[in-house]
């Protein structure tokens, strides 16, 4: 039996119609936030797609010392919940540490666990007592079945409203590799798994003080992880990659979002008629 989880106006299922996180990887500034934020409501909406916009406040594992993380959680917070209720959307941002988790989920519909937190017990346990529906992000060191001690840590603290997220896993120094059979092995739990196409083809350290990437496989990859039927893809975007204050290399263009989600839209739908037919 696969679970729903509603987020906002949205419900994720791995046996429902795919669904999309999306978003730039960080707030760089309010307007242009709020410009990329409307550009992508309008892209969901003409394509009849349901989609969550996701915001960050602060990257706080970035490779250097001296890259830029936000404008600050205060900030930021303060803007998303304006922005949330003006363009009447689902929201998720990501949260580092407990003591954020309750700010966080005064503006946010949806609280994501990076990667490198998910195994933070107290982390977990700060989100799931918000009550908020849970994304996590399984670790690029954590195989797909460790999971499940994750899932049983939110579900000892009463949250049922869990989301998993495969982004990758380390392979050798420097390259990520995506193991497909994870999204089948975490579907056996029951709970919406996302795959996040732009942080899987990410080339951490690639770029000495940075991370680095190749966003040419992030089309082939979610087709891939469309194809097995699950409930959603994250990506993160952005009108100008090359200039983007973080995770540029891997991050889509944003023209191309409409194609992407399309592309996307088709697989699932593909997926949907062969479900049954499959051994």
């Amino acid at each position: 039996m696969q679970n729903k989880v509603k987020a906002g106006n949205i419900e994720f299922c791995n046996d429902l119609p795919i669904k999309y996180i999306a978003g730039p990887c960080i707030i760089e500034s309010e307007e242009s936030y709020k410009d990329e934020a409307i550009c992508l409501k309008k892209i969901f909406q003409e394509l009849n797609t349901p989609f969550v916009l996701k915001a960050s406040y602060d990257k706080a594992n970035r490779t250097s010392y001296n890259a830029f993380r936000g404008i600050g959680m205060e900030r930021s917070l303060s803007f998303l919940k304006q922005l949330k209720n003006e363009l009447d959307i689902t929201l998720l941002t990501d949260v580092h540490e407990p003591y954020q988790a309750a700010k966080a989920a005064e503006a946010a519909d949806i609280l994501q666990i990076p990667a490198f937190l998910c195994r933070q017990t107290d982390l977990l346990y700060a989100c799931a007592d918000t009550g908020k529906a849970i994304n996590v992000k399984k670790g690029q060191f954590l195989a797909p079945w460790d999971m499940e001690n994750i899932i049983k840590k939110l579900e000892s603290r009463g949250c049922k409203k869990i989301l998993l997220t495969e982004r990758g896993t380390t392979f050798g120094y420097g390259n990520l590799i995506v193991d497909m059979r994870g999204l089948q092995i975490m579907k056996s739990f029951g709970y919406p798994v996302i795959f996040d196409c732009t942080h899987s083809v990410q080339k951490p350290g690639g770029l000495g003080n940075a991370t680095g990437g190749d966003r040419r496989f992030a089309l082939p990859l979610a087709k891939s992880a469309a194809i097995l039927k699950i409930a959603g893809i994250f990506f993160e975007t952005h009108p100008n990659p090359e200039k983007a204050l973080s995770d540029g290399p891997n991050s889509l263009r944003l023209s191309d979002a409409s194609r992407f989600v399309e592309t996307i839209n088709l697989t699932d739908s593909l997926a949907g008629r062969l479900e049954g037919e499959l051994p």
